[in-house]
């Protein structure tokens, strides 16, 4: 085959894959281009250009919403915007391209099924820690809807994702080996397996509770401007009107404009109010000290901490709080800011300059539900997310603003990633944003009640509590590595066994 088609294949396998998730759901397109993929990777002459051209294609079209905040609040010229975002897009197809050329490089082509997931998977591991991670489009959030989505309980995203790749791997060798029946029992035993394991009840269902979310539908380009901080608050207030006979209220990341100690009266009413009307509010805000010059991106609960409390609980940095750990480059911190800062609005916008929160922290505590949560990009990181799970956690909180992406397609994958860790953990998953997509996801995954997107609005559902700990909860990642790297004992023994006995013909 010409080379220019080898790389044309990959590169557009690469960008289908972007119907492979959210907003589009087209799991199987994720096998088939994985496939294309393998089988281009297995002709060319040029092993590490192909897969990184199919990377590129991956990237480019699946995080194209990145260029929106860029090129809208970046302050950048379009030829700059458009250059950071193949910067970007190449550095992460850097990831699969060494995968695939190891692979290649290092086994023969039967083996690929066996020595492929192992990397991959350690590939990915990389991805999600250097320069404190992207993992955003990993594989395996391409089968939520799948019946792969079994095992996430068991093996979680990552462990889908080495199906994945093992399922993608042999359907693309199967004109080789011109064996059919293995290909064929494997996707089987994957697939009726994943059934199987979805209909297991992980965790137990413990009491129900009216939980209500607000979405307020703030233009990125007032949220931080002194004047609206006012008309902000008051908007949060009036949406919130209705709804205070609900056993859980909870507003988006940094609802509230102010910092905290700027806020405290506002807080106050709000925490009077809450408990007046036997509720509990959660809300994001941002905090500061004066005296170590400290900012964190805050959760804060107001209103009835248990059922049984005697008066309002709030007040300034009371414990009852999360601090977020995972911050985002650029947007919530700036890597060498003495440099950058001073190059573009890009590296200087508003509230980009945050503390870190502990890795693990005490569950918050509202009205007597236990909440996990996590702020924004930290949904994407199921380490994460487990580290603050525990058996007596009963739901997951989830708070955003994905205003900074448009209409682009990264809110839809910001959901089915939230999902993900609903099925993962065996707890529903709230969800609440600034401008969509605010949706409530009950332990199974499944997308219960949602608002429509660029609408101030709320909503409210009962939410079925869920205890316990699922395999992954439990094992995390240790079912994965053990596996995988099983498989690729066995290439590799494999393999040199083939090596020493093409020596020893040549020998004789």
């Amino acid at each position: 085959m010409k080379a220019w088609l080898t790389h044309s294949l990959a590169l557009l396998s690469g960008a289908s894959l972007t119907f492979a998730y959210a907003p589009f759901s087209l799991w199987p397109v994720a096998l088939i281009a994985m496939a294309v993929a393998i089988r281009q990777l297995r002709a060319s002459q040029r092993p590490f250009l192909t897969s990184w051209l199919f990377g590129l294609g991956w990237f480019g079209a699946g995080i194209s919403w990145v260029h929106v905040s860029i090129a809208d609040f970046g302050g950048l010229p379009i030829v700059l915007s458009v250059l950071l975002m193949l910067i970007l897009c190449g550095y992460l197809a850097l990831y699969p391209a060494f995968a695939m050329w190891l692979t290649k490089r290092y086994f023969p082509t039967r083996l690929w099924p066996l020595a492929l997931p192992f990397i991959w998977v350690v590939a990915e591991w990389l991805r999600s820690w250097m320069f404190t991670g992207f993992p955003w489009l990993s594989l395996g959030y391409s089968q939520t809807d799948s019946l792969l989505a079994g095992w996430m309980p068991v093996i979680g995203e990552t462990g889908v994702t080495a199906l994945v790749i093992a399922l993608a791997t042999s359907l693309a060798l199967v004109k080789r080996n011109k064996r059919v029946i293995y290909p064929c029992l494997l996707f089987s035993v994957c697939f009726v397996s994943g059934f199987l394991l979805k209909q297991v009840e992980w965790v137990v269902r413990d009491k129900s509770y009216n939980v209500a979310m607000v979405q307020g539908n703030i233009a990125q380009s007032l949220r931080w401007v002194p004047e609206q901080d006012g008309p902000t608050m008051e908007k949060y207030r009036n949406l919130t009107a209705p709804l205070w006979q609900s056993d859980l209220i909870i507003w988006p990341e940094a609802a509230v404009p102010k910092l905290e100690l700027m806020a405290t009266g506002y807080l106050a009413e709000l925490d009077k109010k809450a408990y007046e009307s036997n509720s509990g509010l959660i809300t994001g805000i941002v905090n500061y000290n004066w005296e170590s010059e400290e900012a964190w991106n805050n959760l804060l609960v107001l209103g009835k901490t248990k059922p049984t409390d005697t008066g309002p609980q709030y007040h300034y940095f009371h414990n009852n709080r999360y601090a977020k750990h995972h911050l985002l480059p650029v947007g919530e911190f700036v890597p060498f800011e003495d440099i950058l800062r001073p190059l573009a609005p890009l590296f200087d916008l508003p509230m980009s300059s945050f503390s870190r929160g502990d890795y693990e922290q005490p569950n918050l505590v509202a009205n007597g539900i236990h909440l996990a949560p996590a702020i924004c990009f930290e949904i994407a990181f199921p380490r994460q997310v487990a580290a603050n799970v525990h058996a007596n956690t009963d739901m997951i909180v989830t708070v955003s603003n994905d205003a900074w992406f448009g209409h682009s397609h990264g809110p839809a994958q910001h959901l089915e990633i939230a999902r993900v860790r609903a099925i993962e953990f065996g707890r529903p998953v709230l969800r609440a944003t600034n401008n969509g997509i605010t949706a409530f996801i009950n332990e199974k995954g499944d997308v219960d009640a949602v608002l429509p997107q660029f609408e101030a609005a709320s909503i409210s559902a009962t939410v079925q509590a869920q205890h316990g700990l699922t395999p992954y909860n439990y094992f995390g990642d240790l079912l994965v590595w053990a596996l995988s790297a099983l498989g690729f004992a066995i290439a590799l023994f494999l393999s040199r066994k083939q090596s020493t006995l093409l020596i020893q013909q040549e020998s004789n």
